[in-house]
């Protein structure tokens, strides 16, 4: 018989395998642009990766409004897979969401339409996981806190006008999303204190 793949554990070790993914998430907020190896990932139902399945479990649950893209909300045995590892609700505006699950990104929401927090409350903006397929150093020069020296950087595929979005989120601050980049073995992430030269 074969297994129901909803009911089956997320992490083969959830604390371990939790407490590995959460340090990385951590250091990769710390030190943006950094690439982050993940161990012991879970399977889940596709489009979701195994690496945005990690960053979901670690970070999601009942308390935080889920956002997923067209992509992934069509799949009925992902959609069943989130709820029932990490219970979060499923709400249909970006605008609402604690966090975005993202695998097609090119034709992603603009940044500003999600959460973007507040003056007073600026940590309930919406944090976007965005599945990759590469990591690259030949693309716009970030620097900020975290980088000890300016840094080229790159992930694909981001949509055309990512970079410039995001210069527009840094002006936000201390407002604006942070994003976590899912790669396939690896995660970066850029939070929203990060500078990014104009082209």
């Amino acid at each position: 018989m074969t297994p129901d793949p909803v009911l089956e554990a997320g992490f083969a070790d959830p604390v371990l395998d939790g407490q590995n993914a959460f340090r990385c998430v951590l250091e990769a907020m710390a030190r943006p642009g950094s690439l982050q190896a993940l161990t012991g990932l879970p399977p889940a139902p596709a489009p979701l990766s195994p690496v945005a399945a990690a960053v979901a479990l670690t970070l999601v649950d009942h308390d935080t409004p889920l956002w997923l893209d067209p992509a992934l909300a069509a799949s009925r045995p992902l959609r069943a897979w989130l709820a029932f590892h990490t219970g979060a609700p499923i709400v249909e505006s970006q605008a609402e969401a604690g966090f975005a699950l993202i695998a097609e990104p090119p034709s992603m929401p603009a940044l500003d339409s999600f959460s973007l927090g507040s003056e007073a409350y600026p940590d309930r903006s919406t944090t976007l996981i965005l599945q990759v397929r590469t990591f690259g150093d030949e693309g716009p020069l970030l620097s900020g806190p975290g980088l000890a020296e300016p840094l080229r950087f790159d992930a694909a595929p981001l949509p055309e006008t990512f970079w410039a979005q995001f210069r527009g989120n840094r002006a936000l601050f201390p407002r604006g999303v942070d994003v976590i980049l899912a790669g396939p073995e690896a995660l970066a992430a850029l939070p929203r204190s990060l500078e990014v030269e104009a082209d």
